[in-house]
């Protein structure tokens, strides 16, 4: 999946063996040109490191008119690690559309038992293969505090212009 931003292109290899249902709505969604013209609307700066993307109203609420259910949910207690692009679904299982977030720092884990802060509850869908430094950079101008501190609309806008998909195949 390659993405077209105002910053630089975002290049993700999508894992469509361990997530076949994200791989194809990303494919579908981006032959319907759903994504362009949109913006990434949140930045998480502390405790969780993420930059969200996805929802062409920008507000968070947005998406396509469908959802689907949980696939290829990290395990183990490392998490998400940098790079790794996981769909965003308010904490319902069945809750996947079209928004999705990038980690640009791996995820903490809490020192009392060792697991990820950010729980196994969000389908990874793939990882960034180029462009993390486009991310890093938005990451780096911080956000803009809307949703609490070190959370909020980042002040680097990353709009994106478009975002296309090479043929979905699990060879």
């Amino acid at each position: 999946m390659t993405m077209a931003t105002s910053q630089g292109t975002i290049t993700i290899k999508l894992d469509v063996a361990g997530a076949p249902c994200s791989a194809a709505s990303f494919a579908y969604l981006a032959s319907q040109k759903f994504f362009d013209s949109s913006s990434c609307h949140r930045l998480v700066t502390s405790g969780i490191y993420v930059l969200q993307c996805g929802d062409p109203s920008g507000t968070g609420a947005g998406g396509p008119s469908y959802t689907y259910g949980h696939e290829n949910l990290p395990s183990g207690k490392a998490g998400y690690t940098t790079g790794v692009v996981a769909m965003a679904n308010a904490s319902d299982p069945d809750g996947n559309g079209s928004q999705f977030f990038i980690i640009y720092k791996d995820t903490p884990t809490d020192p009392s038992t060792g697991q990820s802060v950010l729980p196994a509850n969000y389908t990874v869908i793939g990882t960034v293969s180029a462009g993390m430094d486009v991310v890093q950079k938005v990451a780096a101008a911080g956000s803009d505090n809307k949703y609490g501190a070190g959370d909020g609309k980042p002040k680097l806008p990353l709009n994106i212009t478009s975002v296309t998909v090479g043929p979905v195949t699990s060879g």
